[in-house]
């Protein structure tokens, strides 16, 4: 009977440990893909017009919108009866080296905004002007 019940055990320890591996594995694949989502959180796209496009195109020169965003084709004001207009897919929104610091101040060096002056008194406020030396 003791038999019985250490084997009985012993197969409900392995079905545990088989359940517990398959369910770390489908969280560790859900992971996975959520940080290569990550990588086109910034996904952008710009409107690519061939030389006899509208003016609504043209207008949107050199703009890039989040891909979630972006204008539907044809643009609402295409007045061209068959519109060629494609989208150009960046991985980023921004252009070159532009990365803004949240630490530096806002001025030409790209902070991102302005910050109230210094409000404190320059006066150390403990000093009651007696001093007994």
């Amino acid at each position: 009977m003791q038999e019985l019940m250490l084997g009985a055990l012993l197969v409900l320890t392995i079905a545990w440990l088989v359940v517990r591996i398959r369910q770390n594995k489908e969280t560790t694949r859900a992971e996975s893909r959520r940080v290569s989502k990550g990588d086109d959180e910034f996904h952008a796209v710009a409107i690519k017009y061939s030389s006899n496009a509208c003016d609504a195109a043209k207008a949107l020169t050199g703009r890039r919108f989040l891909s979630t965003a972006a204008p539907k084709l044809p643009l609402a004001e295409c007045n061209f009866a068959e519109c060629h207009c494609k989208f150009a897919h960046y991985k980023d929104r921004r252009k070159g080296s532009e990365r803004r610091s949240p630490f530096a101040p806002g001025n030409a060096t790209g902070g991102t905004g302005s910050f109230a002056r210094e409000r404190r008194e320059k006066t150390d406020r403990r000093d009651t002007g007696r001093h007994e030396w």
